[in-house]
């Protein structure tokens, strides 16, 4: 039963993603963090049993991340259309996410041998991300007005989505030119 765990968190993180934006949308802000924070807790804990009891797969090392992004580009996308986030931060987050998106295929089709890892800087942005919709989940839930708090927090999280891309993108380039595979 343990080896299948962290894909079942996974998985279970990968519904609550347009739960979450649903409701977002719906205006059930305290329940909205509620099932936020739950998969944020769940996305550790099934990181964690894969490495503590080796029970590692492919399939789930591609399908936490991919739930992991479902999950923060519905809730962003939500945020805007409730007009509680910039569209402007949504915009630049989606251009990162498509552009790391579009350099791993571009080095999959010229055919680098590569070695997929992700960056620090890219775990530190969606770091950031998550304590962003956080923070909005927590001040939509207790109805907190603080127009700077939400300004700061929007900046920080759009400067942490551009080190992220201009990382990749560094990287990216120094391997299609160098042909060498990723080193983290």
């Amino acid at each position: 039963m343990i080896r299948h765990l962290p894909n079942l968190l996974s998985g279970l993180r990968l519904l609550a993603a347009p739960f979450t934006a649903w409701l977002i949308l719906e205006g059930h802000d305290s329940a909205a963090l509620a099932v936020f924070a739950g998969a944020g807790l769940s996305d550790g804990l099934d990181g964690y049993i894969a490495r503590r009891w080796h029970v590692t797969s492919r399939f789930g090392a591609g399908l936490d991340p991919a739930a992991d992004r479902l999950l923060m580009l519905l809730c962003f996308a939500a945020l805007v259309v409730v007009g509680a986030t910039p569209i402007w931060l949504v915009a630049l987050v989606v251009a990162r996410d498509a552009g790391v998106g579009a350099g791993w295929l571009l080095i999959k089709i010229l055919g680098l041998p590569v070695t997929i890892r992700p960056l620090f800087m890219g775990k530190a942005s969606t770091m950031v991300q998550i304590l962003y919709i956080l923070t909005v989940l927590l001040m939509l839930a207790f109805e907190v007005d603080a127009p700077r708090l939400a300004q700061t927090a929007a900046l920080a999280c759009g400067f942490f989505a551009i080190l992220s891309a201009a990382a990749y993108a560094g990287v990216f380039l120094r391997r299609i030119f160098a042909g060498r595979p990723f080193a983290s």
